[in-house]
């Protein structure tokens, strides 16, 4: 019964994650997305993109993957993806939220998802690049389809995204052929700021 009760605290402590608020806005532009709303979209969508990886992948991994990535949030924060201060503390902030919150769980699963958010984080094996996919798109995509809300808002250059996906083609090169044509449109349309100048913005 220990076991399950830590299973079960960790249930509840991770539902803050629906607390914790990010900067693309939802399709209907009313109010933006939280995290547990991202992490649920990511997993969707590796259950119907998988096809699109550059290399076959186990699927059930990168679900599970997507579904924890962004439970340090819960204690770091969601650091915005433009914003060079706070990356630079955002290692250092989340290994230590990781370290807190798996740790509520039984050892043998702390460490298996410890491990998993690792590799997620270390962007080396297919499962990895395809889940940092994933996780590039779907921002691009609703930032797109809300007429480029957010990045007009963050002031975000093409440069900025550009520099942000420069290893996403390694996961799915259809995948950033697709997203490469919505910035170009965006680009185009003046909700990216073309080239150098602006000011860094998520």
């Amino acid at each position: 019964m220990e076991r399950l009760k830590n299973q079960m605290e960790f249930i509840l402590e991770v539902d803050k994650l629906k607390k914790i608020t990010r900067q693309s806005y939802i399709t209907d532009g009313s109010r933006k997305e939280n995290d547990t709303e991202h992490s649920w979209h990511l997993a969707l969508m590796c259950l119907l993109l998988s096809e699109y990886s550059n290399e076959d992948i186990d699927v059930l991994k990168v679900m599970s993957m997507v579904l924890i990535h962004d439970i340090v949030e819960i204690d770091a924060g969601d650091t915005y993806a433009y914003d060079d201060a706070g990356n630079e503390t955002k290692r250092e902030r989340e290994l230590k939220a990781a370290e807190r919150i798996f740790g509520i769980l039984p050892e043998d699963q702390r460490c298996s998802m410890m491990d998993l958010w690792e590799e997620f984080e270390t962007g080396e094996t297919r499962e990895a690049k395809f889940a940092a996919v994933l996780d590039r798109v779907q921002p691009i995509l609703l930032n797109h389809t809300t007429g480029g809300r957010a990045w007009r808002e963050h002031e975000v250059r093409e440069e900025q995204i550009l520099k942000r996906n420069e290893r996403t083609s390694e996961g799915s090169e259809k995948l950033w052929e697709f997203c490469r044509g919505m910035i170009s449109e965006n680009v185009a349309r003046g909700s990216i700021i073309a080239g150098n100048g602006g000011q860094a913005g998520n």
